[in-house]
């Protein structure tokens, strides 16, 4: 895959369309986690150093074409402006009368934060020609573009990929190390090489589990999906999430691993509650959960037995938390695998999304690990082998 980098693109002096991951959680109107904003800027600052001025598209949640003022990006080019420590001009639509006249009066260094792209309903539509419409407009905005949002890379969305293909483009920073950092996961990774995989639906993890199978070493599940597998091995599960369809696949699945020698790490103990709330946690079997009870977490010797595993390795990709870290009582298990992260010697990436969300919420530091991903499912459809739109489109 032959994408262009930001270095093969002359701005200086000419607008370009950015097309940025600006979705940060908010509380209340505030912003609680502002990764994805600073993620943004070092292709922001290198625009603005090589002499362009910058057009910034992104979203926020699903507005689904509707103007929903909770998920205004407003609050973002607040904190935008003060990590560029400069002036972002808002403008208060995407195609109308507030951007156009915001596009207009840019010079060189200027930046613009449009509306939230998904407040124009053909940003998403299934429609080819509605988003090639929207794309056109958009595209009216600038001279070049440069397509920085990973998170966003694996929708066909109008600002993704009808954009791209109307304008000399390039791959900002961000998406350049993203590709960069995925290759080595994909294509001969140092062994060996571990994939820890948590979060609540197997259902959303099957493709990636089995386009893995057939390069990593160890496996290991934990989080709500990890029931699933316990229950294809004929276990009792109690109250614990599951998802019955899914049964006769993960046991394909481990069949496979069985014939490949990959090592699927399940855990031997789990954290158990009466009910999903922040109760009392019981420690019990992974071989009898008592009938009454759910599964939050998994135990603390699975927590040992993975994160020995995980220190083992040379290369090692983690998505999804191992159990409802949001509750106290059932945060041990995600935590100890987000500290055996930080221990490897070697790659160790986080795989964007909750996991991100996860480390961070629990105190660690962006620092303490090898890379943090900005996109959970696009970096998941990488892994899975999936054609990702947004890169596609930047292809030269």
């Amino acid at each position: 895959m032959s994408i262009p980098n930001l270095a093969s693109l002359d701005v200086k002096g000419k607008r370009v369309f950015l097309r940025c991951d600006l979705n940060v959680p908010l509380k209340d109107g505030a912003i609680t986690d502002d990764g994805r904003i600073r993620a943004s800027l070092p292709t922001i600052n290198a625009l603005i150093e090589s002499g362009a001025s910058i057009v910034i598209c992104a979203h926020l949640g699903r507005p689904k074409g509707e103007r929903k003022p909770e998920l205004s990006l407003a609050p973002v080019s607040i904190r935008l402006s003060e990590l560029l420590n400069r002036e972002v001009v808002f403008a208060t639509d995407v195609v109308g009368e507030s951007a156009r006249a915001a596009v207009a009066s840019l010079d060189s260094g200027d930046v613009v934060l449009l509306e939230n792209i998904r407040y124009e309903a053909a940003e998403t539509s299934k429609d080819e020609s509605e988003r090639f419409a929207l794309a056109t407009k958009l595209a009216s905005y600038a001279d070049a573009y440069v397509g920085d949002g990973f998170g966003a890379v694996h929708r066909k969305h109008a600002s993704v990929f009808e954009t791209a293909k109307l304008l000399p483009r390039a791959a900002g920073k961000l998406i350049s190390a993203e590709v960069e950092v995925l290759q080595k996961l994909t294509m001969d990774p140092v062994r060996p090489y571990g994939v820890i995989l948590g979060g609540a639906k197997v259902s959303d993890k099957i493709g990636v589990i089995s386009n893995l199978l057939e390069k990593v070493d160890v496996l290991a599940i934990g989080g709500g999906m990890l029931f699933t597998f316990l229950a294809a091995q004929g276990k009792e599960i109690g109250k614990s999430l599951v998802e019955v369809e899914s049964i006769p696949t993960v046991k394909a699945l481990l069949n496979r691993a069985t014939e490949l020698g990959v090592e699927i790490l399940l855990p031997t103990d789990i954290v158990v509650a009466p009910a999903f709330a922040n109760e009392l946690p019981t420690v019990v079997s992974a071989d009898a959960i008592p009938v009454d009870q759910i599964g939050l977490d998994i135990g603390p010797d699975s927590s040992k037995k993975f994160a020995k595993a995980i220190r083992k390795c040379h290369t090692v990709f983690w998505n999804g938390p191992m159990g409802v870290f949001e509750f106290s009582n059932f945060a041990a298990g995600t935590k100890a695998i987000a500290e055996a992260l930080t221990e490897v010697d070697g790659l160790a990436v986080v795989g964007g999304g909750d996991s991100a969300a996860a480390v961070r919420a629990l105190g660690f530091t962006d620092s303490q690990f090898g890379y943090i991903s900005t996109g959970g499912g696009a970096s998941l459809e990488y892994l899975e082998g999936k054609e990702l739109p947004g890169l596609t489109a930047l292809q030269s």
